[in-house]
């Protein structure tokens, strides 16, 4: 990944009209609107590719992933229903542009990789951006039991089912946002956690995400 680090007022004119293009998608938070706005998305694409970072859709990051689609980010992080200073876990830092996002949005941030190379790509650059998270290397369809319980947890990545460990971290109230189905299509639910024993889950729209790898996701 090659950082691009000038941001010109070109550059914040292309955000302005993703932004716009959201809102005609049907986003509505301007908690979410408002950090799309600021994180320079072109900063985690080669300069010959510069011409797609606003564009809305996913784009190849190497290592058989992709940054994702920013309406993809702005719907998962819509149905969070973030709340500044709450713990989010993330599950599948990727190329970092949804942990950017939550970040703007004022959240505690731990976010785990199951990709070695893009894990430390990705625990490189953000800094550099001036984005502080708790980065982790792991099998992430088991979550961070040590360091749970988690307001929110998001799942960039596919599952064939919704992994209970992610459930049994939650904390009272707290919402997990993830796409389960199979290889090709997902459906994204999102399960509250109205106490231990009650969970409420809600459907929404069909999605494709790369599989979630692990031992309550897919096997490699």
């Amino acid at each position: 990944m090659l950082l691009n680090k000038e941001d010109t007022y070109k550059h914040r004119g292309m955000r302005k009209a993703l932004v716009n293009l959201l809102k005609g998608k049907g986003i509505q938070s301007e908690l979410v609107l408002d950090a799309v706005n600021r994180v320079p998305r072109h900063f985690f694409f080669e300069s010959a590719f510069i011409e797609h970072a606003y564009q809305d859709k996913a784009f190849p990051i190497g290592q058989g992933q992709t940054i994702s689609q920013p309406y993809t980010v702005a719907f998962q992080s819509e149905k969070l229903d973030i709340q500044k200073g709450m713990k989010v876990l993330e599950i599948g830092t990727g190329s970092g542009y949804q942990a950017c996002v939550l970040l703007e949005m004022g959240v505690d941030l731990y976010t785990i990789e199951y990709n070695e190379v893009l894990y430390k790509r990705t625990k490189k650059v953000l800094p550099k951006m001036g984005y502080k998270a708790h980065f982790f290397h792991g099998d992430g369809s088991k979550g961070l039991e040590k360091h749970a319980p988690f307001d929110r947890i998001i799942v960039t990545a596919g599952a064939p089912l919704v992994p209970i460990s992610l459930v049994k971290q939650l904390s009272i109230h707290g919402k997990l946002i993830i796409p389960v189905g199979n290889k090709d299509k997902q459906k994204m639910l999102r399960i509250t956690k109205k106490d231990e024993k009650k969970l409420t889950r809600e459907e929404f729209d069909y999605f494709a995400f790369v599989p979630l790898l692990g031992t309550e996701g897919w096997n490699k």
